[in-house]
């Protein structure tokens, strides 16, 4: 009898130790499996943030560019500019009137300062201005480089008052049609400089005809 009741008793002590021994493994199982599922949660966030902010601060750079008649009208505008410097300074050397000299030096002052405000802008935008002279800029200066004297004046004179026709009426339409707002300004801005350039161009050329 007294042995009966030691193997009942042991008996009920290895039901108890396996029932806690399987209770901690399911709170093992339980914990670990929780763990995983915040870490994961945790990760995705971090996933999910780290994609937004990089489609929040990713650089836009469509905005800087021109559409192609406002850079049509920058390349224009950069070739007539150096054209305008490199026959002013020609004038400076082969004129003989003394009011075609100082022509040429204020197309030299005034342009030299719009060439550098343009180049700036274009930096802006990704476009990159002519280097050197080409098509009818280069054909007209090597054609005033082989004159001089009388000759120049009034050859250079007639092609400045031509010239500057044409530029006033691109930076009008510039000034007002430009899709770009930083080349709308900047060719309003340019424009009253150009109308005087014209109006002293043809007061000039008046007096060498």
């Amino acid at each position: 009898m007294k042995h009966r009741r030691i193997l009942v008793a042991l008996g009920a002590t290895l039901i108890l130790t396996a029932a806690c021994h399987h209770e901690s493994t399911d709170n093992t199982v339980t914990d670990n499996t929780a763990a995983t599922v915040e870490t994961t949660g945790t990760a995705q966030a971090a996933s999910d943030t780290s994609t937004a902010t990089a489609t929040n601060t990713a650089p836009t750079t469509s905005d800087a560019r021109l559409s192609a008649e406002d850079n049509d009208f920058v390349m224009k505008a950069g070739m007539g500019g150096m054209a305008e410097v490199q026959m002013g300074n020609l004038a400076q050397q082969k004129a003989s009137s003394a009011d075609v000299k100082a022509f040429g030096a204020r197309m030299v002052s005034d342009h030299s300062k719009a060439n550098q405000e343009l180049s700036q802008l274009a930096t802006t935008k990704g476009v990159t201005l002519p280097a050197e002279l080409s098509g009818e800029h280069k054909e007209a200066y090597d054609h005033l480089s082989s004159m001089s004297g009388k000759d120049f004046d009034k050859m250079y004179m007639q092609h400045m008052v031509e010239d500057h026709e044409k530029d006033v009426a691109e930076f009008q339409k510039a000034s007002t049609s430009a899709q770009d707002q930083d080349l709308k300004a900047w060719a309003g801005k340019t424009l009253p400089t150009l109308q005087q350039h014209l109006q002293l161009a043809k007061d000039v050329n008046g007096k060498v005809k």
